[in-house]
């Protein structure tokens, strides 16, 4: 992948640190469900926060948008993406911070000079009754095409094109420039120059910022030649096996067929499982619409775990996790296709027995959503099976179901929003966040308990935390004997009773890891980490929150032990 080693190789030389992608799933950021852009992991650092990387920074971030799902198997649409990023914080006091010239002429020698293309115009912010005209960023492209001997077209666009944010009623926004090859936007520059108040009014920021983006997958396009990355040299091969496994169908199936696997098992190394509802129905949506294809076939399954290795192939290098992440991820394709069989053999058979009343070989709206809520079968399966269906009255059927859902969660919070919900914990109040803390504090005593009892192989897999239980997964590939969650149960509540401080110790990564502290294995973790200590029991990189003594937890219980997947197990918790 020479334009990654040609970009990090360029932002070196300019003194970039390189940062590597943080995961798919953001840590400590639930405003989405995703990474969907390379700044997402600093934002921190554009809100004051000081960045340990130092004020310039660049980064490979690894991204999954699933806004246009179904139009990918176009030329131009994919849900996973890499995300080329150089990034600026702390403008004009932060130390090797820089703003509009530098990032232009990064931007423009990167493209033109280090990767030698041809760019046919650029574009700057026309201006607008908010807001002014970017008069400096047209300067510095005129100075930097007369510096550089050249003709450059700078065309100026409105807001929709070439302003962003801010992201919801105020924040911080700013006018950005982009760079056109063959008519395509590959290189978008946001300058975070204005505040936005809620009047729509804006102020100038203290402290500006740089955030740059460019799609890999359309550079390699535009560098190659070629109508759609699936005819670049990236994937050609891969696409000439999709052909050849799975002859008869369009040249859409075969492109979706590709983007989904490879989005589905980047996702499972970043340990995301499939499933109902956040993280896991996106990816399960995923996987689902590949197997509706695949499991025509009678080697499907075997098929599809090709396509996933050839992919594993491509990136394992730069990416290890899809490497060491493989067996798990062979059992859940497994049992996800033994799953999607059963259930499209079922939701076929209902569907059919609709048709059979009918005139017209078509289905309503309602009845489509009553097979995509009672089967799990998505527009998009039933539409590669040859279901037709009111669309329009489908999407009614589903906001309804919506609306319903969220009353009941109200309810459920006695009409309060979530003050806490990272992703790992969730507390509706003051009261709920105690127990939440409690019971958070006692996963890390349950992690060693585990180790102790079951020995050091097992590891954290994942957890959930409400004011209920708390929900821990491990590796261990078999069913825990009465004994053995007796002797875990009975040890945590040793470690409880043994009234352990709790301490926290800020150190780098690597120094954290010599430590011997306990960490997930495909989580990304920032350079500067945080160590809780329990007494002398347990270590672990976390980001809290936790009780000061272990005495505070309570008496734990354990409600459950059960599957979750092949290999992994989930403990069920409560503390009283």
């Amino acid at each position: 992948m020479k334009i990654i080693d040609q970009f990090l190789s360029y932002f070196e030389s300019q003194d970039h640190t390189i940062v590597p992608s943080s995961a798919l799933v953001p840590e400590g950021d639930n405003s989405v469900l995703l990474t969907t852009a390379g700044m997402q992991q600093f934002k921190p650092y554009y809100l004051g926060k000081p960045s340990p990387f130092g004020n310039r920074v660049a980064s490979v971030q690894k991204c999954v948008r699933v806004d246009d799902i179904e139009e990918v198997g176009d030329e131009t649409h994919n849900t996973f993406f890499e995300m080329l990023g150089n990034f600026s914080f702390n403008y004009p006091d932060g130390e090797g911070s820089y703003f509009k010239e530098e990032a232009i002429r990064y931007g423009y020698e990167f493209i033109a000079e280090a990767l030698g293309m041809q760019i046919d115009y650029v574009t700057i912010f026309a201006g607008d009754e908010k807001t002014p005209r970017d008069d400096e960023s047209y300067q510095i492209w005129q100075k930097l095409a007369a510096e550089k001997g050249i003709d450059l077209e700078i065309r100026e666009y409105g807001r929709e094109d070439n302003f962003w944010g801010p992201t919801g009623s105020e924040g911080p926004c700013g006018p950005t420039t982009e760079i056109y090859v063959n008519d395509v936007e590959i290189w978008n520059i946001v300058f975070n120059q204005f505040y936005a108040k809620p009047d729509k009014s804006l102020v100038e920021l203290d402290q500006q910022g740089v955030d740059t983006g460019g799609g890999f997958e359309r550079i390699l396009t535009q560098a190659e030649g070629v109508r759609s990355v699936y005819d670049s040299s990236l994937f050609s091969s891969i696409m000439t096996q999709i052909r050849e496994d799975l002859p008869d169908n369009t040249e859409e199936t075969y492109r979706m067929i590709l983007d989904h696997t490879r989005a589905g098992l980047f996702l499972i190394a970043d340990g995301v499982v499939p499933s109902n509802k956040e993280q896991g129905y996106v990816l399960r949506r995923l996987i689902r619409k590949v197997l509706s294809v695949m499991a025509k076939d009678p080697a499907g399954r075997e098929k599809y775990l090709a396509v996933s290795q050839m992919i594993r192939e491509l990136y394992s290098d730069r990416y290890p996790e899809l490497e060491t992440s493989r067996e798990v991820y062979e059992t859940l394709i497994t049992e996800e296709y033994a799953l999607f069989a059963d259930a499209l053999k079922r939701g076929m058979k209902h569907a059919n027995k609709m048709l059979k009343k009918k005139r017209v070989p078509k289905i309503s709206g309602e009845e489509a959503f009553i097979l995509s809520s009672t089967y799990g079968l998505s527009p998009e399966v039933m539409k590669l099976n040859g279901l037709e269906f009111d669309q329009e009255e489908f999407s009614e059927k589903k906001d309804e179901h919506k609306q319903v859902s969220r009353a009941g969660a109200a309810k459920k919070f006695g009409g309060h929003g979530l003050i806490l919900d990272n992703g790992e914990l969730k507390a509706a109040n003051e009261e709920e966040l105690k127990i939440v803390t409690r019971l958070h504090s006692v996963t890390h005593l349950l992690n060693k308990a585990l180790r102790e009892v079951l020995g050091d192989g097992v590891e954290q897999k994942g957890s959930d935390i409400t004011a209920d239980r708390t929900r821990f997964d491990f590796s261990f590939d078999r069913k825990m004997t009465d004994e053995e969650k007796k002797q875990v149960e009975d040890l945590v509540n040793q470690y409880i009773q043994q009234g352990l401080d709790v301490s926290i110790t800020e150190m780098n990564l690597e120094e954290a890891k010599k430590t011997g502290a306990l960490y997930l294995a495909n989580r990304n973790y920032p350079e500067r980490v945080h160590v809780y200590a329990f007494g002398e029991v347990s270590k672990e990189l976390c980001g809290g929150p936790h009780v000061e003594n272990t005495k505070e937890i309570g008496t734990f219980r354990i409600k459950k032990e059960e599957a979750v997947a092949r290999g992994t197990r989930r403990i069920r918790g409560v503390i009283e």
